[in-house]
Order: C-alpha cells, then structure tokens, then sequence
C-alpha cells in the first residue's frame, strides 16, 4: 500500500448523534434499516475523483492554492498512479462505497488519440488492482469533453466533425473502461454543448448532432453488454450563455424528439438546479414525474454568487425534501449520491477533505432519516391526497381520462351552473408539519 497523506487518517466510523468527534459520522450508520434495506443502499455515496483528487483551489480571480504531492510527480503517468494511491487511501478513510471520475481525472492526454486511450486504458487496469484490495467500487464514469482548446465550440455539437469523431472515440474508451470496472452507470456530461451567442450558430444543426452522439451511445451500450444507465447531467449555463440540456424538463424533450426517452435518465446535481431557477427538490420531482430518475450530484450552490461554487451540503430543510422526493419517486435504483463538491480554497489541508465528506454524508443520512419519517407518517400525503380529493369522483375522472369531450364538459358546466370558490392551499399548515418533523 502506497504511503499518501491520507495514510495516518483512521476510518470514520459511525459514533451516534451525541458524539463529539468531529470525523466521526453522528446521522449515518450505514446498516441502519429504513424501508428494508440499509442506509448504504438506499444512498450509495459516491466520491467524486475531479474535486477530491484534481482541485487546485483557482477560481477566476487567483491561481491555485491546494497543492498535492503527485502534482510535482514529472512523469505524467506517475503522478496518475500517485493519485489514485492518496485516492483509494481516501476511499479507506471515508468508508463510503462508491466513486465516480471523467477520463482526464485519472490518466493524462496523450500526444495523439491513440496515446490518449493506451493512457486511460493503462490507469484503468491499476485502478483494477487497487479494487482488488479496497471496498470502494466504480458509480460511475464519464469523459472531460470539455477542458482542452478542442472542445471550446463544444464536443457533439462542435461544427469541426473531426471533434465529433475524436468525442465518441474518447466516450467509447470511457464506456469500455466504465464497464470493465464494473460501474453502474455512464454520465454523458456536456461542459460545452451550448452557445456563447446565436450570431455563429446553427441551433437546429446542432442539435442534431448531439442527438446523433447520444444515439451512437445508446447503439454502442447495448452492443457492447454495458448494463448500466446511461445518464444525462443538466446544467443551464457557464461556462456557455445557453446550454442544450438546460434543465431536466429540457432534457426530456429532447429525449423525447429523438426517441430516447426509455433509453436514457439524467443525473441531477443540486448547484445546477438552482443556476437554472429551480430547487433541487423540484428537479427531483420533474425527473421523477418523467420516469427518467437516474442519479444524484449532491452539492449546494450560494445564492449571492452566479456561478457553480460546488459547495459541500448544510442546509438540513432542502435536502430532506429532495430525500422526500427520492423517497417517493422509489428510490436511486442503479444511481446514487455523489459528492460532486469541492473544499474551499481557503482549505488545503487533507484534513479538510476529510471533513468536507463527513459533514455532508451525516447531512443527506440525516436529511433521507427525516425524510423517511415524514413519508411514513403519511400527514403531507394526507394533506395532499386531499386537495386533489374530488378528481376521484365519477365526472371528474371522466374529464381527466379523455373519455368526454370539450363540447360536453362545457355542456355540463352550464347545466350544473357551477360556481367554483376559491379553496385553501394551506401552504403555513403544510410548512408547519416540515418544520415539526424536521426540527
């Protein structure tokens, strides 16, 4: 076992809510039975490798102020492997079963396509080693189609077909190795798939191409045996004006022009939710509503910043009613929640990695906890049942089935001389509850 910093850290453990370690979990003992199965499986935390492993701490107004070993490594492929020592030794500590990570996180660029994928493919084969001896296993993978000065017009929506092609050769390499390593599902993350002004764009074009792409991605799942979920990250803008899969409602039209509706979920992060004009909450519900649930990106974003702060979750009330929605919806399936957050740059120190992670795993136990509990009591849903209760009547059903026309709802509305009156949506009755279950 490679000696990394985060060698000396022992593993968190589960202390309960009167514990005052501060990396201990207080929420999350993941045997605990809710529902009738464990808190691991109805959560299946994931470490996200790009912020954990490859963050340097720069933002658009200062350079880079975390600084790890493997990065003064010279040897590309070396500081790769050092990498994935300190990674799974903080796979160890945080105890959590899952990782994800985009080709460019793990394995360097080569000096050609060919280079490039040996790169991957080589790296891939050492991280089958170190699962060979660690717990965690792959949620799942994607490719960085978005960093380098090739993909600056966007990758499946590039107007060079010399990008398209290099995209999907790097998304086929990426699948293949996701399989190999046994991941559970294949994210499909468009940094670039937008535009920075119509002026130079050819939408329609465009869009074609991308569906194109994901269509190619489909053919090539169940051609080549994957048998995870392919997954669509919506995200509305920055680093692009406008991006294709702007939100989940977005996302599922566009599925639904191409006929991939059945094919393909999304994978929905909480700091693109709100950079959208949406709660995470209402994300969640829109993908379950839809049928296309498939994973969660667990983060905050700051309200008084425009841009994706990726922030580690606190706040207890959002999260408990996205974990309400979860609930509802029947749960991840083959997804899971995934820390796709990152330290703040003032926090350089392995230690807080450390506790970044172990706050956040105690919020979402807590907050799916809690959730599970306002489910089970039935209230919200007996006060909701009971809103929409007189759409169970005959007539009414009627209406909603298609089974009477305009011409005879119209009819029947006159001949009844009905006179709706305004009724209670007892909005502080239902917030009251939350408060109460939650607090």
């Amino acid at each position: 076992m490679a000696d990394t910093i985060f060698s000396n850290f022992d593993v968190i453990k589960f202390e309960g809510p009167e514990s005052n370690n501060p990396l201990s979990y207080r929420y999350y003992d993941a045997d605990r039975v809710v529902f009738g199965k464990p808190l691991k499986d109805h959560l299946r935390f994931a470490v996200a490798y790009w912020h954990s492993l490859t963050l340097t701490g720069s933002d658009p107004f200062g350079g880079a102020t975390i600084h790890r070993p493997w990065s003064a490594i010279a040897d590309p492929m070396e500081a790769a492997r050092g990498k994935a020592d300190a990674a799974f030794e903080l796979f160890r500590v945080l105890d959590l079963p899952f990782h994800c990570w985009h080709d460019r996180d793990i394995a360097p660029e080569g000096e050609s396509l060919a280079e490039t994928i040996a790169n991957l493919q080589t790296i891939g084969e050492y991280f089958a080693t170190k699962m060979e001896s660690y717990k965690s296993r792959l949620l799942w993978g994607t490719a960085n189609l978005f960093s380098h000065p090739r993909f600056m017009a966007g990758a499946a929506t590039n107007p060079d077909p010399d990008v398209f092609a290099w995209s999907a050769a790097i998304v086929k390499s990426c699948m293949d190795l996701t399989r190999q390593l046994g991941g559970s599902n294949y994210v499909l993350w468009g940094g670039r798939e937008g535009y920075e002004t119509l002026l130079n764009t050819d939408m329609d074009h465009e869009l074609q191409q991308i569906g194109r792409f994901i269509s190619l991605v489909v053919e090539y799942k169940h051609r080549s045996g994957f048998e995870g979920q392919i997954l669509i990250e919506p995200k509305p803008k920055e680093p692009t004006a406008h991006q294709y899969d702007f939100d989940t409602a977005t996302v599922y039209g566009f599925l639904k022009r191409f006929g991939l509706e059945k094919e393909v979920k999304v994978n929905l992060e909480a700091n693109h939710a709100l950079l959208a004009g949406h709660s995470f909450e209402h994300e969640i519900a829109t993908a379950s509503s839809l049928g296309i649930l498939g994973s969660l990106d667990i983060n905050r974003g700051d309200a008084l910043l425009g841009w994706d702060t990726d922030q580690f979750p606190n706040e207890l009330w959002a999260m408990t009613m996205s974990m309400y929605h979860v609930i509802k919806a029947g749960g991840l399936g083959l997804g899971g929640c995934n820390f796709d957050a990152k330290v703040r740059r003032q926090s350089f120190t392995p230690e807080d990695m450390i506790h970044a992670h172990a706050g956040g795993v105690d919020l979402c136990a807590l907050a799916f906890i809690k959730a599970a509990k306002i489910v089970e009591e039935g209230k919200l849903d007996s006060l909701v049942t009971a809103r929409y209760a007189d759409w169970q009547k005959p007539y009414a059903n009627a209406m909603l089935s298609g089974s009477v026309s305009l011409d005879e709802i119209a009819a029947k509305a006159l001949e009844e001389n009905i006179n709706p009156q305004p009724r209670s949506g007892k909005q502080e009755q239902h917030e009251n509850l939350l408060v109460r279950s939650i607090y």
